[in-house]
């Protein structure tokens, strides 16, 4: 078992996670935008994104939850469909944990404020909502605005260090899927290149990395596209991790469900997040998560083995905050409809005119999808 396994046992003793068991909400529920083409519902309990969409398609992708991790009280925040985590990506030291620093940060462990409700008459859906983090000394606001008329959403987070002191963070997305949506026949695709199993050893510098969807996982070659039941009783956990091209101005990350006709996709620019960390989870053989994750890091460890080893394929494991300063980061979120024999995402690239998402298919098909982007000032952001 893995560091992110005993991190997550060693609080509650025995690890049970619940994957697209719907637990009931909590604090003060849910907030939605609309459009005529989708839907997005975030919490303010835990700052979760916890639905999206399409109007016609009953399939959450972003269903997932999380029980046992701690005790769920009405009222407090528990880790559910896409939680950001801030300031940190996994376990804390042992120290810090003693001092009530928890896995993943604080960000999806308290409750938020919103800032700025949906109105019916605008014209893009969009909220604000914001939270502190005390034992980090950062506060965080963040913008959600929804297309007019199609499955994007744009989502914007600006950190601020609110102490007199520097200090070093991480920030990752953590969108978790789980069923109906997250089947065996479930395709994860990416433009991610280099990667490596967190399972194994850290690669050393020149070393030989893994190349997606391909990475090794203790002594197996796995295909990271797919994930499939087995007859297994045994439980895992495994985390592999990739970066990007040099050259490429944007990473996206997309999960296709053939048979529910649906894709949940997101892009972000890599100079944001250059890392992809995908976790895999099955229990009793079975299917039970996947997390999309993207962020500032690709180290599934404290802060003083980070900076112990400073970068893996040439990019950072870190980033850094000076004292009052804010910085800004975004990312869209998409869902869209797929035919029922679709083979996945080959190629995604944003229009010449910034106007649209468009999704090469893998072989057989080749088919192209155009998802409309249909968001305010995207043309000035990108």
């Amino acid at each position: 078992m893995n560091r992110r396994c005993h991190a997550l046992a060693g609080l509650v003793g025995v690890l049970v996670f619940g994957s697209g068991f719907e637990l009931p909400a909590a604090g003060p529920g849910l907030v939605t935008l609309n459009n005529p083409q989708s839907v997005l519902a975030v919490t303010t309990a835990g700052g979760g994104i916890v639905e999206i969409r399409l109007k016609g398609n009953s399939v959450n992708p972003l269903n997932w939850t999380i029980h046992g991790l701690e005790p769920v009280e009405p009222g407090k925040p528990y880790l559910r469909g896409h939680f950001l985590c801030l300031d940190r990506w996994g376990a804390p030291s042992d120290a810090e944990a003693k001092r009530g620093v928890p896995f993943h940060g604080e960000a999806p462990r308290v409750n938020w404020k919103l800032s700025r409700a949906p109105e019916a008459a605008d014209k893009y859906q969009w909220l604000t909502m914001e939270c502190r983090l005390p034992l980090a000394g950062l506060s965080v606001v963040r913008k959600i605005t929804l297309a007019r008329n199609s499955g994007v959403a744009l989502i914007s987070e600006t950190v601020v260090n609110d102490r007199k002191l520097g200090r070093i963070y991480n920030m990752v997305q953590h969108p978790s899927i789980a069923a109906p949506f997250l089947d065996d026949s479930t395709l994860v695709d990416s433009n991610a290149t280099r990667g490596f199993s967190q399972e194994g050893e850290v690669p050393a510098r020149g070393g030989k990395p893994s190349l997606w969807p391909q990475i090794v996982i203790g002594k197996q070659q796995v295909d990271l596209r797919r994930f499939r039941s087995t007859q297994s009783d045994g439980t895992i956990h495994d985390v592999s991790s990739f970066v990007f091209e040099n050259t490429a101005r944007n990473g996206w990350v997309t999960a296709a469900n053939p048979k529910a006709k649906l894709l949940l996709g997101y892009v972000w620019k890599t100079r944001h997040y250059p890392w992809l960390n995908i976790w895999r989870h099955r229990e009793g053989g079975r299917v039970k998560s996947r997390g999309l994750e993207f962020g500032t890091t690709g180290l599934h460890q404290p802060f003083s083995t980070l900076v112990a080893q400073g970068k893996i394929f040439d990019r950072p494991l870190y980033t850094f905050i000076d004292a009052g300063q804010s910085t800004t980061r975004e990312y869209m979120v998409f869902v869209a409809e797929v035919p029922a024999n679709y083979a996945g995402v080959h190629r995604l690239v944003v229009g010449d005119n910034k106007d649209e998402l468009v999704l090469w298919e893998q072989a057989p098909g080749k088919r192209r999808i155009r998802v409309p982007i249909d968001l305010p000032d995207v043309s000035a952001r990108r």
